[in-house]
This record gives structure tokens, sequence and C-alpha cells, in this order.
């Protein structure tokens, strides 16, 4: 991995980063985010998503069982104190040498700050076209009541938008804000920051996607 961070971020080295994952093949995970579940907790259909969780060691990715999503609405003011349950992912990507290279990547942060080693996975597609445009954030500036998130770009078709933010305080300037590009993972502490990635349109007529994984850790993921 290279860490990207520019001078005005160098601040907060210890708290976030940006890295570019080269070692892990993208081509092997795009198919996996053309048969997404609908999200049926957002309206407009505009994001597809599934979900799952597992123990990360320093060699070995174990499945965990099936749970539900829950966060307070000190974290989510839209889809907060609602338990949400989504599709696991598929199989195959699971079992993917590129997918666990992924968990390993987002492990090695977590090691770094001293906390345990279970990774929720949030596999979502964000969509838009000329009479829809797609919100990867509909809660707005958040944070995701988690210690460390990471997330991951796998590929941006037919976008404009989709920058990401991070803030101190919601009121204030962001300290962070960029496109995340195809390749790209930005590990951060939930605990310092909050995020948000501002909504997407296309470039040209037709459909737009982003594809992205979001981890946690701890999954936020309940039995």
């Amino acid at each position: 991995m290279q860490t990207l961070l520019g001078s005005t971020e160098l601040q907060y080295a210890m708290m976030f980063t940006l890295q570019r994952v080269d070692r892990i093949r993208l081509e092997d995970l795009k198919p996996f985010f053309n048969d997404l579940p609908v999200d049926p907790y957002i309206k407009g259909k505009y994001r597809q998503r599934r979900l799952s969780r597992f123990k990360v060691s320093s060699d070995e990715v174990v499945k965990l069982p099936h749970g539900h999503l829950f966060q307070s609405k000190n974290y989510n003011r839209l889809l907060g104190d609602v338990k949400r349950e989504f599709a696991e992912l598929d199989d195959g990507l699971i079992e993917l040498v590129e997918f666990k290279k992924l968990l390993f990547a987002f492990s090695d942060f977590c090691k770094l700050n001293s906390v345990a080693l279970e990774v929720g996975v949030h596999q979502i597609r964000t969509t838009c076209s000329p009479e829809n445009f797609g919100n990867p954030a509909p809660e707005g500036i958040h944070r995701d009541g988690t210690d460390l998130i990471g997330i991951f770009a796998v590929d941006r078709h037919n976008v404009e938008g989709g920058e990401t933010h991070l803030y101190k305080t919601p009121k204030q300037d962001p300290v962070f804000k960029q496109v995340l590009n195809a390749g790209e993972l930005l590990l951060v502490n939930d605990r310092e920051f909050f995020h948000y990635t501002t909504p997407i349109k296309p470039l040209t007529e037709g459909v737009g996607t982003r594809d992205v994984f979001v981890l946690t850790c701890p999954s936020l993921i309940e039995d």
C-alpha cells in the first residue's frame, strides 16, 4: 500500500489515511455488484446492498452467522433504532482471494488501533439516472457508531459527484474531501470523525453506478 495523504491531512495521519491497494484485482470483484438486491429501507430504489460479518485473523477469514444491522438514532437519524436485515454476500465473492486481501488490509489498520477483529462488510451499489440522482449517504453527515471504518472503491461508471468528506464536527468545514477512485481505500477512526459522501449524477444519458465496500470494526451486526 502507498499512503496518499496531502499536507493538509498530515495532522490527522494516525486517525485517517487514504491508500491505494494495487495488489487487489478489481476485475475479479466487479461482477459481484451486478446482482445486488435493492435496499428496502431507502426510498427511491437507487441503492443496492448485501451485508455479512467475519472474524479476521492474521491468515484466516471466517464468516460469522447471519444477523441484523442495528444503529441507534444517536448515529443514524434516518434509520436509527431499526433492525435492518440484508442478504448475505455471495459465496463466490467470499471465496475469492482478492476479497480476502481486502479484509486483511483492513484488519492491519484495526490491529494498529487494538480493537477486536470482527468485521462487517457492506457491499453497496448506488445508482443514478437523469431522473433520479443517487445519494450514497441519505442520513447526511454522520458517524456509524463503530470504532473504525474503511471505504474501498471498486468502480465508478458514468458518474460525477460522490465526493467523500471527513469532518471533526458537522458544523466545521471538512478536513478531507476527495472522490475515491477505483482501488483506493479510505481508513477512518469513526470515534474521531464524521463522514459524508455527496450525491452522484450521470455524466451522460443513461444509468451511472458507484460500487464500494464499506467495512466496519466492530461489525454493528447483532444476532
